[in-house]
């Protein structure tokens, strides 16, 4: 199984099954962008986000997650999704196997001359990496500027508002880079634990020292922990030896509630973090956020 999907055996076959019928399908879908603006399609939302900011008004983007409610490890591809890859002249995808639907999307409607900004490419990542990519630091600026990129190869014209734009988003962004050197300056090497390695990226950037990798790795794969990293997670909160407990508010499970459970008895913060963007949030307020929400959750786990 996949490293980075959380999908059953029978939801995998269901929908890699829906994905080939649409192949026929997409091949009668005409390419055209509405409204004369560059269409983008994101495979999650919080690129979109990002380049909507750096489009403006010259761009209409469609995110294929977008709900945090849901799990975007179930996705499944619909004839809307299909429809909006054909007028895509660009295309952004998380890769490191995060989004391998994607893959088959953008082979199901094909465009000359489109872009495919891959997080993962720009990165260096892989699958069986850390795929929550956006979770780095670095990650966003890197994709911002492919997108004006592409931007500016889909329409010169408007090359200077994408140069700007991509300039005010490159300034906001570092605000999050400032806030997490602010959490590594008071809590470098502390110890917190996870239910998913889905914020160990921004973890590793504030210096946490992330316990319990096995065990999360073992959930996020959707795989059946040992019993000895499970007991060695609960050893973890009943005897408070870790700070904080993260978790993935997207995914519920009887194991990772009794986890919560648990770090609510021994009075250890417990701070949600999710996989897609808010609505109506953009992405630098949604992780600054998270960010206020850990540094609180740290103060509180003395």
């Amino acid at each position: 199984m996949s490293t980075a999907i959380r999908i059953r055996l029978t939801q995998r076959v269901r929908s890699v099954a829906l994905v080939a019928a649409l192949l026929g399908f997409a091949a009668t879908i005409p390419a055209a962008a509405a409204d004369g603006k560059i269409a983008i399609v994101a495979a999650e939302n919080m690129y979109g986000d990002i380049a909507a900011q750096i489009g403006g008004d010259r761009v209409a983007v469609t995110s294929l997650i977008s709900n945090p409610a849901q799990d975007p490890h179930l996705f499944e591809a619909s004839p809307t999704a299909v429809r909006a890859l054909a007028d895509a002249q660009i295309a952004i995808v998380n890769g490191a196997d995060y989004d391998p639907w994607m893959e088959k999307l953008l082979a199901a409607a094909p465009r000359p001359g489109r872009s495919v900004v891959s997080a993962a490419a720009l990165m260096g990542k892989k699958p069986g990496d850390n795929p929550h990519l956006w979770y780095d630091p670095a990650t966003m600026p890197r994709v911002a500027e492919a997108v004006a990129a592409a931007l500016t190869k889909a329409d010169p014209a408007h090359a200077a508002d994408f140069a700007t734009n991509l300039d005010i988003v490159l300034g906001s962004l570092k605000r999050i880079d400032a806030r997490a050197a602010v959490l590594r300056g008071k809590y470098k090497g502390l110890p917190v634990t996870a239910t998913e390695p889905v914020f160990g990226l921004m973890a590793q950037a504030i210096g946490l020292i992330n316990r319990n990798e096995r065990f999360q790795l073992a959930m996020m794969n959707d795989t059946e922990p040992t019993a000895h990293d499970l007991a060695e997670f609960e050893r973890d909160l009943k005897e408070r030896r870790v700070r904080t407990l993260i978790y993935n508010a997207q995914v519920s499970e009887a194991l990772t509630t009794r986890l919560r459970a648990l770090a609510a008895a021994a009075k250890i913060p417990v701070v949600p973090v999710t996989e897609t963007l808010p609505a109506g949030m953009h992405f630098q307020d949604w992780v600054l956020g998270e960010l206020d929400a850990l540094d609180k959750a740290l103060g509180e786990g003395n």
